[in-house]
């Protein structure tokens, strides 16, 4: 089956959206989107039908982020330290490594907070304040389902290593959602 491109362009909404959820960054996120209708248009016999032409296409895209994210996680970059400062995370715990007085509290209504946008506008925020190893570590675990061992065989890190990064990742969000989304504001 052969695409034009003005049967692809109907998805373009959906599927920048998509890209900007994951990568936080319009300019990528139209990028890729582009290279996945390239893709499609490249290699119209790969579409077999089993599945909708958006779903398709978003599989194309899904894959074009992972090696984004991929390659942008194996660039060394001087001026951001590997180990961020924990100063933080030490203060929520006690002597025995339990919850502290700060445990974390209970959402009344989780599922309205993923409703709202502003919501996802502060997670953003939380993400790109993030350490980059940290956060891409989180994205490929939390919104690309990767288990532990493909994210380290794909970041070159062992498990163990990918691990403190997703916990750390977790606080980090945790401590900024707390702070700015359940307290103050960005």
């Amino acid at each position: 089956m052969n695409f034009t491109a003005e049967e692809l362009e109907p998805h373009r909404p959906a599927l920048l959206r998509y890209a900007l959820f994951r990568l936080g960054n319009e300019a990528a996120a139209h990028d890729l989107v582009q290279d996945a209708f390239l893709a499609a248009l490249e290699h119209p016999e790969r579409f077999a039908g089993a599945a909708a032409l958006r779903t398709w296409l978003t599989g194309i895209l899904k894959h074009k982020i992972i090696d984004v994210q991929r390659k942008a996680g194996r660039e060394i970059t001087l001026s951001v330290p590997d180990e961020e400062d924990l100063s933080d995370l030490d203060t929520l715990f006690d002597q025995t490594g339990h919850w502290g007085a700060d445990a974390p509290r209970r959402w009344e209504k989780p599922e309205a907070c993923l409703e709202d946008q502003q919501f996802w506008q502060v997670y953003r925020e939380c993400s790109q304040r993030m350490p980059p190893r940290s956060a891409l570590v989180f994205t490929l675990r939390e919104l690309h389902s990767l288990d532990v061992a493909e994210i380290g065989e794909q970041l070159d890190i062992t498990p163990a290593h990918c691990s403190v990064l997703l916990y750390r990742a977790r606080m980090s969000l945790r401590l900024c959602l707390e702070k700015n989304w359940f307290g103050a504001t960005l």
